[in-house]
């Protein structure tokens, strides 16, 4: 590589050499050319052009350490930085350089720097083009993204459908694959990346818990990917400026037009705050659980003590809790109550009920 740093310098130093020449007046010394047995011009450019390429190499090896660790950081940057923000960058630089060629008729009539304000205008709008479009790469991928899927509903005669982002909690719970499964979430899944290295984090943990949750997280969406009909898109971008992955999401749906996908209470809020709309795994499941109405008579066992004085506590098949008032003494045996209400929260639903016994007596 060095060599042919050398062999380059020396071609464009000898070239600008050859250009210099041309521009020179004849104020070199006839006699210096004459003494060396060559006429005014030929021994104007052969000097021209053996001192261009002589302090190009000469440059070239005082700047060598400089350029090779330039280089590698280079090659470092480009490595760790991903595809996606790198072509969002040349995206900014190509129209960078599309201005710089409609403003180059105006400084040619003003004149003024000859041909270096032409190349010095053209690198700045470059530059500001590039750092602009890599600034606004989150902007221009949910653009694209936006864009893509469009025309894969187009190809598809299908109207528009919503992107669905999936946050971390709702992956490891897992109960996002059965909805997938029956059919009733429509549209495009979208699984940001920083929700897969969180994911991977997790996965990681010295913590057993922890450990186990992250790679159910990771077996179910190897799931949804292969063996479910349902569109997944991996979106790579990242908003390197904000920490917190909720918030991540929540700029993510903007950007997307989309909705978010979560069974976490607090993102719920944030989302409600923020205008982005949510589907709530927690709401669907209280949604599709049994109606269950005051003054039904249901059979339940008591298998332990509520929070209040005298009462008992009962499940449901799904889950559901029931207080039974007075119901303390019935631990351990199944009866029959009366619902006497029902509190339905985002959290879940609770059942209020008496024993049918105490409710006869009366």
């Amino acid at each position: 590589m060095k060599k042919w740093f050398q062999l380059l310098a020396l071609v464009i130093g000898g070239a600008l050499g050859y250009e210099w020449s041309q521009s020179l007046d004849n104020s070199l010394s006839r006699s210096v050319m004459e003494g060396l047995g060559l006429d005014e011009m030929k021994g104007r450019v052969y000097w021209m052009m053996l001192l261009g390429a002589g302090a190009a190499l000469l440059l070239v090896q005082l700047l060598e350490p400089i350029t090779r660790r330039w280089v590698r950081q280079g090659e470092d940057y480009m490595v760790r930085t991903p595809l996606s923000h790198l072509l969002s960058g040349l995206f900014g630089l190509i129209l960078g350089l599309l201005v710089s060629v409609m403003v180059f008729p105006a400084l040619e009539s003003i004149g003024a720097g000859g041909a270096v304000l032409p190349v010095l205008v053209t690198g700045i709008l470059g530059f500001a083009g590039f750092k602009m479009g890599y600034a606004k790469k989150e902007d221009l991928i949910g653009f694209f993204s936006r864009w893509t899927l469009g025309k894969e509903n187009e190809e598809d005669n299908e109207p528009r459908q919503e992107c669905k982002i999936l946050d971390t909690s709702v992956i490891i719970d897992g109960r996002i694959a059965d909805i997938c499964k029956t059919g009733f979430i429509e549209g495009t899944l979208v699984i940001p990346e920083f929700v897969l290295e969180e994911l991977q984090h997790i996965a990681d943990s010295s913590d057993l818990l922890k450990r186990n949750r992250g790679r159910r997280g990771l077996d179910i969406l190897n799931k949804i990917q292969k063996e479910l009909d349902v569109k997944v898109l991996i979106y790579e971008g990242d908003f390197e400026e904000i920490s917190e992955v909720d918030s991540k999401l929540v700029r993510l749906a903007k950007l997307l037009r989309g909705k978010v996908i979560t069974n976490d209470f607090n993102l719920n809020k944030v989302c409600e705050l923020q205008g982005v709309s949510v589907l709530n795994i927690n709401d669907l499941a209280n949604a599709v659980k049994p109606v269950v109405l005051p003054g039904e008579e249901i059979v339940v066992q008591v298998i332990k003590d509520g929070k209040e004085h005298g009462q008992g506590v009962a499940y449901l098949d799904d889950g559901t809790m029931i207080v039974v008032e007075g119901g303390r003494e019935f631990i351990g045996t199944t009866m029959e109550v009366m619902v006497t209400s029902v509190l339905q929260t985002s959290a879940g639903r609770m059942i209020f009920a008496k024993p049918k016994l105490l409710e006869k007596a009366q």
